[in-house]
Order: C-alpha cells, then structure tokens, then sequence
C-alpha cells in the first residue's frame, strides 16, 4: 500500500494525472471514501489527463458515465444508489471497448464487478486528503510502481 498526502485540490488533480500518465492499456479502479472525500474529483482528473473533453459529469444519478478514450471508452460508475449488486445487469457493463473503469462505492455492486487492479481509498485529514494505493492485480503492482510518490507520506508492500 502507497500512502499520499494530498494537501489541497491541486494535489488531488496531480496524482488523478499521474495515474493517467502511468495507466496500463486495461484497468479497473474502485475508489472507496465518504461522501466528498475526493473519489470523483480523483476520477475527474484522471478521465481529463487522459483526454476527455467537455463535461466530466458525476454518474450519481445516471449511474455511469461513458467517456471515449483514444484506444477505447472509460467507464464512470457511481454506486451509491445501488440497493443489490444484482442492478447492475441492466447496466449493460459487459464490453470488450473499456480501457478503464473508475468505480464509485464498489461495495455496492460486490460479485457483479470486474476485480480491481487499483484500489485507491481517499479520506479527509485536516485540510485535505488521504489517498491510499493498493495494488489488486499484477498489473496494479506495475502500475502504483509507475506512480510517482513525491508526496507519499508512508508505504508499504
């Protein structure tokens, strides 16, 4: 696990375009915090670095959002409206096109999603956040190692 101190909303884009610069060809992301802990901001950086333009709209109410990548989509989710994993299936999740998945409150959809490669837990400390990396995957293993850690605060493997 990787632990980075992130001070202010600046430092939250940071890391959101560090992941994107050091992103595998394929990956899922759950991203785990409290409601304004930094998950969509994290995934709103990450989808910008990587290209997307226009509106980066939250999936709280659509569920998820689809964002076209140059090598494929991203997928958005947002799970906290989700009262049984088993909703899920009328998403329509099963393409071969997504490259990343950024999945909000993924406890929510427990058996229903792919397993992550990245788990980023975010929480609020003081004046700013938390971001803990953890691996799921040998490709997350490759991709926290790609990340640079210029602000990590502890870590270990």
């Amino acid at each position: 696990m990787t632990e980075l101190w992130l001070p202010d909303v600046d430092a939250t884009d940071a890391l959101g375009a560090r992941l994107a610069m050091t992103r595998p060809a394929q990956a899922v992301v759950h991203l785990h915090g409290d409601l304004g802990a930094g998950k969509s901001t994290i995934a709103r950086a990450l989808l910008r670095a990587l290209g997307v333009q226009g509106a980066i709209r939250s999936p709280t109410y659509t569920l998820v959002e689809r964002y076209p990548l140059a090598d494929g989509e991203a997928w958005h989710l947002d799970l906290y409206r989700i009262a049984d994993p088993g909703e899920l299936e009328f998403l329509g999740l099963d393409s071969a096109d997504v490259r990343l998945w950024l999945v909000e409150w993924p406890e929510r959809g427990v058996g229903a999603l792919p397993v992550p490669d990245l788990t980023i837990e975010m929480s609020m400390r003081g004046p700013g956040r938390i971001a803990r990396l953890r691996s799921g995957s040998p490709v997350g293993d490759a991709w926290v190692g790609r990340v640079s850690t210029g602000h990590e605060v502890a870590s270990d493997s």
